[in-house]
């Protein structure tokens, strides 16, 4: 069964004309609640997703993480000094950065060998009025807090969820 699922989502087209797959925002600047950590991104994520995983709920002390994920090179980090890095769980292919003075969650680096360097901005750094694409999914759905009452698709175990992800990363980078 599993088998199939992967299969099945890996080979699936419907995602390289969804709209929620999307490079056309603007750059942006991002800012925390108190404006002590503040950066900015180059041009558009390549996608938007919601996370589940009991990782992401820790970090972001919240049901689920509503994110979205930049080539490296597309984002300015923010100075070393504004942000405290922290691994959830080893090997430490992502770290996460909450705001040294307020402590909201503000960035996420991913650095794993043979992958590309990724970004992640929690949405909440964009203004309430920035545009940001919709979400493409939920991805470990069966860690979820509460039911999402929302279209978009809803992946659960973790070798089907990183592979949704995988497919999402793999779609925005042929666009």
């Amino acid at each position: 069964m599993l088998r199939d699922t992967t299969r099945r989502l890996l080979s699936s087209s419907h995602l390289i004309n969804d709209s929620r797959v999307t490079r056309s925002m603007n750059p942006s600047e991002c800012a925390c609640a108190c404006g002590a950590t503040n950066f900015e991104t180059a041009g558009g994520p390549l996608f938007r997703i919601i996370c589940h995983c009991t990782i992401c709920q820790r970090f972001n002390d919240a049901p689920y993480a509503d994110i979205l994920v930049y080539p490296a090179k597309e984002v300015t980090l923010p100075p070393d000094e504004a942000v405290d890095f922290d691994t959830y769980r080893p090997p430490p292919n992502v770290q996460r950065g909450k705001c040294a003075s307020c402590g909201q969650p503000a960035v996420e680096v991913f650095a794993a060998p043979l992958m590309p360097k990724l970004v992640m901005v929690p949405r909440s750094m964009f203004s309430s009025d920035q545009k940001v694409p919709q979400p493409a999914a939920h991805i470990f759905y069966d860690k979820r807090v509460s039911d999402a009452d929302d279209e978009y698709p809803k992946h659960e175990g973790y070798i089907r969820s990183q592979l949704a992800f995988m497919k999402y990363l793999l779609v925005a980078n042929r666009r």
